[in-house]
Parts: C-alpha cells; sequence; structure tokens
C-alpha cells in the first residue's frame, strides 16, 4: 500500500460514521428505556410510551450494533496496516551540478550529402542524397544535441 491509512478519505468515513452510528444508537436506547421505565414504574404508562418504545429500543440497538462493527472493522484495518511493512524508501543519488558536460564539444554536425555520398555518374543519386528527410533543410540533415 503506498498510501497511509490515516490519509484514506474512506477509513475515516467508516470512523465517523460508525460513532455516530453507535452514538444515535446510544442515545436512542438509553431515552426509550429510560421513558418506559419510569412511566411502568409510576403507573401511567400508555400504549405510545411502551410499544413505540419497544420499537424505537431495537432501531436503535440495530445503530448501536452497526455503529460498534464499524468501529471494530476501523480498529482492524489499523492493525492490518500496522502488520503490512511499508516499502524501503528509494535512495536517488544526488545530481552533481558541479560537474562539466563536454559532451556537446564532442558532436560535429553532419550534414546529409556527408552521410550518403552519390555514386559515380548518378546525378539522380545525388539529388536524391541531398533531400533525404522530410524538407530537406540543415536543421533535418544536422545533428542536433539538445541539453
Amino acid at each position: 500500500m503506498n498510501k497511509s491509512l490515516t490519509r484514506s478519505i474512506g477509513f475515516w468515513l467508516l470512523l465517523v460514521l460508525s460513532l455516530a452510528s453507535a452514538g444515535v444508537g446510544g442515545w436512542l436506547i438509553a431515552g426509550q428505556i429510560g421513558t418506559m421505565t419510569s412511566t411502568l414504574l409510576d403507573g401511567t404508562a400508555t400504549g405510545i410510551e411502551v410499544y413505540v418504545g419497544q420499537s424505537l429500543v431495537v432501531v436503535g440497538a440495530a445503530l448501536l450494533g452497526a455503529g460498534v462493527i464499524g468501529i471494530l472493522i476501523a480498529v482492524a484495518l489499523g492493525a492490518v496496516q500496522a502488520l503490512v511493512p511499508s516499502p524501503a524508501p528509494v535512495v536517488v543519488e544526488p545530481i552533481d551540478w558541479t560537474a562539466d558536460s563536454d559532451a556537446t564539444d564532442e558532436v560535429e554536425p553532419t550534414t546529409i550529402t556527408d552521410a550518403a555520398p552519390a555514386a559515380d555518374g548518378d546525378e539522380s543519386a545525388e539529388d536524391d542524397a541531398a533531400q533525404n528527410g522530410s524538407s530537406g533543410s540543415t536543421a533535418t540533415a544536422t545533428k542536433i544535441s539538445v541539453k
């Protein structure tokens, strides 16, 4: 893996949504259980508080469970990332900027007529040799060293 886990948007999204889900689920469960307990003990419980409260506790438990599972997955991903060895950094040799290169002094320009001499008595071969290259200009007929 070239990318760090802490720089992954997916990891942070998993962690934040898992924490939010666990928090909302825990809040729903605690609120509904508290309301149901107090109204049932007082004897003032209505059908809405009891039956709707039970459904909301089930929804809260599902959210809490999903959040806990997401948090466990995030912890497992962190553990796996810690166990996977990171690739060793590649050591690159530094460039010696003080060294002078004489490579441009050694290259001598040659023309196409030097490279392809014409056959004896054949003027068309001489014309063809002079026109090698797309335009026959000096730039295409000369070896150019670009640095």
